[in-house]
């Protein structure tokens, strides 16, 4: 027979009546062979010296711990099989809603995670185990859609430069008077695209790379790696303000310039004309804090939380640098995670955005 939870709990049950059982019927005996209290005198005999008191085989058998102990143990053993009965039957009642959890666990597949366990009855622990389980289906369900939607976009990025690619080619084929200044006019558009679909190829190595951890934690001082970054933006059309102070962390370098390029990327490309760039480093409460704001379309706040997907863009503001892969501030809030960062992005009341960066200071975590 296999050893079910039902199975154990009416052995619990009727271990711990047989054991009190057996504690009173020992106390029982005890008392009786062993009683303080003395028996009641006997009765005089009545005059003429005939002894009339009858003696019954009850009183008789009731008065003999012996048998008393053999009548106990019996009915001991009879209760035993009693209580071991009703425990049986109570766990079952008992344990009968977590049955009806496990067939519909087994419905479950990575295909219908829409069921769920929705468990009735009294707030107990069976009850709150169900909802916890529903809990992580919640949450096994969106990361399995986020998944779907994420390879189907991925899908579509990559594909679309192939697509165009293979136009320009036809196209220019398929023309017999093409010249050299024509082909070479091709030859650069496709270039061009290819250039793209590397960077969207190295954007998804890099998201995947921060999606996996960290193996290794650094010393690393965000004013200087801010720094660095700037200097590429040095001859860029917008207005860049600055206040670099020594803000140090730890963590991946080179994810952390990839962050930090992101975002500068992302103020300079969804800005407008004669915009602004602030950038902030600084320690604060003992923790290194980077703030990027950047003028640009209005963006609604019910949307903020959003541009941290995957191939989310924004449908207004000018353009640096050609399209988009739409993967910055997700890179961003990949990288800000696998530091064990906060990550806040707030749309700004005149347009723009303002995100801030909040890393550990350096040393044991």
């Amino acid at each position: 027979m296999r050893r079910t939870v039902r199975l154990r709990l009416t052995l619990l049950y009727g271990g711990l009546f047989a054991l009190a059982g057996v504690v009173l019927v020992a106390l029982i005996y005890l008392l009786v062979q062993y009683s303080p209290f003395p028996a009641p005198p006997a009765a005089p005999a009545p005059p003429g010296g005939f002894d009339v008191s009858v003696r019954t085989p009850t009183v008789e058998r009731a008065a003999d711990p012996l048998r008393l102990l053999v009548n106990s143990l019996i009915a001991l053993a009879f209760m035993t099989c009693a209580a071991m009965v009703l425990g049986w039957l109570m766990a079952g009642r008992v344990l009968r809603p977590l049955g009806e959890m496990t067939d519909t666990v087994r419905r479950i597949t990575a295909d219908r995670l829409d069921r769920r366990l929705a468990a009735s009855g009294p707030d107990d622990e069976l009850k709150r185990l169900a909802d916890t389980f529903d809990a992580l289906l919640d949450r096994l369900e969106a990361a399995f859609t986020a998944q779907r939607r994420f390879v189907a976009n991925a899908s579509h990025e990559l594909r679309t430069p192939l697509t165009l690619q293979r136009a320009m080619a036809e196209v220019a084929l398929a023309d017999p008077e093409a010249d050299a200044r024509a082909l070479r006019a091709v030859l650069e558009r496709v270039v061009a695209a290819g250039k793209h679909q590397e960077r969207l190829i190295e954007a998804l190595l890099v998201l995947a790379r921060s999606q996996q951890g960290l193996d290794h934690r650094r010393p690393l001082d965000l004013a200087a790696i801010t720094g660095q970054a700037l200097g590429r933006y040095e001859d860029a059309e917008i207005r860049v303000d600055s206040s670099l102070r020594p803000a140090p962390a730890s963590g991946d370098p080179a994810l952390i310039e990839r962050l930090v390029t992101n975002l500068l990327d992302n103020a300079v490309r969804y800005n407008v004309p004669d915009g602004w760039i602030a950038v902030e480093t600084a320690g604060r409460s003992g923790r290194s804090v980077l703030r990027i704001s950047n003028s640009g379309p209005l963006i609604p706040p019910e949307r903020a939380h959003l541009l941290t997907r995957p191939f989310q863009r924004l449908e207004t503001g000018r353009k640096a640098g050609g399209d988009g892969s739409g993967l910055g501030l997700s890179i961003v809030a990949a990288v800000v995670e696998a530091h064990r960062g906060t990550l806040e992005v707030r749309p700004l009341p005149d347009g723009g955005l303002d995100v801030t960066v909040t890393l550990v200071p350096p040393g044991p975590a």
